[in-house]
């Protein structure tokens, strides 16, 4: 008999509030939405509280909108969380397998998402393939961006830069067991705890019903050796210059980051305004290393 773990999306939040110290009197406010962004596809989001949201939250490559969670707690604010295109609970991208990284159609999904669910949000924040779907997102629907947030990436990502992230997404399909995924992720992730981890997984991977586990976003890859075609960045660059609303880079500061100095000095330069900050705890993944410190900017460029 395969052995099944139990999973209850809304029943580990008080594991975020434990390992940063969060106050915690019982489970916040928050729900799974989805919004038809076409005929037969749709996008999935956490919508926390229960007034109109002020921000906008997505997330990088690989994860999904509860790599969120603890900034959410931290923040206390009204807000969604949207698993992008292929990711999480949303349907597969628009342009078929491997279309996660085609930033027009993403960007033309998750404005429908915000009408639907946030349209008079003060703010857009994106991590990683995140931030690259917000700046898109300016270009397509600037409306509806009226602040825009870049957490560790501008459109300066190389594949040299990325190689590390990019080597882990794209590893083994499928994992025996929880503990070999687990395993994989620790290796990976060094500066995290295990129980982050652990939960990680629990909101990223299915557990099939062999008893093996997939990450969730892999139902939607190319086949094993198709190489997906590479965004053109550099049209990233040129709707970055001609924005007109405040910008703000948060960069993490450790070896893990895809973000240095020469992609910071090419922001100032189109964005001449843009505020620039450093998170020296942080890698990659602000939002996992230092989710508190990413709160308190976000709450302060955010009124």
């Amino acid at each position: 008999m395969v052995e099944r773990i139990q999973y209850d999306e809304f029943g580990l939040f008080h594991e975020n509030a434990e390992e940063f110290g969060l106050p915690y009197d019982g489970p916040p406010t928050v729900r799974r939405e989805r919004v038809e962004v076409e005929p037969g596809r749709s996008l999935s989001a956490l919508v926390w509280g229960s007034t109109e949201p002020e921000l906008v939250l997505l997330h990088g490559g690989a994860q999904n909108a509860h790599t969120w969670d603890t900034v959410a707690m931290a923040l206390g604010r009204p807000l969604v969380a949207i698993d992008l295109p292929g990711h999480g609970h949303s349907d597969g991208p628009r342009d078929g397998p491997g279309g996660q990284l085609a930033l027009q159609g993403n960007a033309d999904d998750v404005a429908v998402a915000i009408r639907g669910l946030a349209p008079n949000a003060r703010a857009v924040v994106g991590m990683s393939m995140g931030g690259m779907t917000s700046i898109a997102l300016v270009g397509a629907a600037p409306e509806l961006v009226r602040r825009l947030v870049l957490v560790d990436i501008t459109p300066g990502v190389t594949a040299g830069k990325a190689k590390a992230i990019t080597d882990f997404v794209n590893g083994p399909a499928n994992f025996a067991s929880f503990e070999d995924l687990l395993a994989r992720t620790i290796e990976h992730n060094p500066t995290r705890t295990e129980s982050s981890l652990r939960r990680g997984i629990l909101h990223n991977a299915i557990q099939l019903d062999d008893g093996s586990w997939e990450w969730r976003y892999r139902r939607f890859r190319l086949p094993e050796g198709t190489a997906a075609e590479r965004p053109d960045y550099g049209a990233l660059w040129d709707i970055l210059g001609g924005i007109t609303v405040p910008v703000m880079l948060v960069r993490g500061m450790r070896p893990q980051s895809v973000v240095d100095d020469s992609d910071e000095a090419t922001l100032l330069e189109r964005v001449p305004s843009a505020r620039i900050e450093h998170v020296e705890e942080a890698g990659h993944s602000v939002q996992g290393d230092a989710p508190l410190e990413l709160a308190r900017l976000l709450d302060d460029f955010v009124p």
